[in-house]
């Protein structure tokens, strides 16, 4: 499952994000992504798992990471309107 999530701290790594949700699953991909022009966080990513994603959404929304409280939710394709 891929997972959106949003109110990502600007300090933190793909990698920091992995860890959090390695906790309640297997992470197959951690990315956050990145402003092309300045390289810097543009404060969301996506996790992809193949197990656990639905107890880390429940555990891990609205919980505080970074100082931050993480938007945590099930990614949903693209609008195309």
């Amino acid at each position: 499952m891929n997972i959106y999530v949003g109110n990502i701290s600007w300090g933190l790594t793909d990698q920091d994000l992995e860890n959090v949700f390695a906790e309640y699953g297997t992470v197959t991909s951690a990315k956050i992504i990145t402003d092309r022009a300045t390289g810097r966080s543009r404060g969301f990513g996506f996790v992809e798992m193949s197990d656990g994603a639905e107890a880390a959404i429940e555990a891990l929304n609205e919980t505080e990471v970074d100082g931050r409280n993480l938007v945590v939710n099930e990614s949903r394709p693209k609008d195309k309107s």
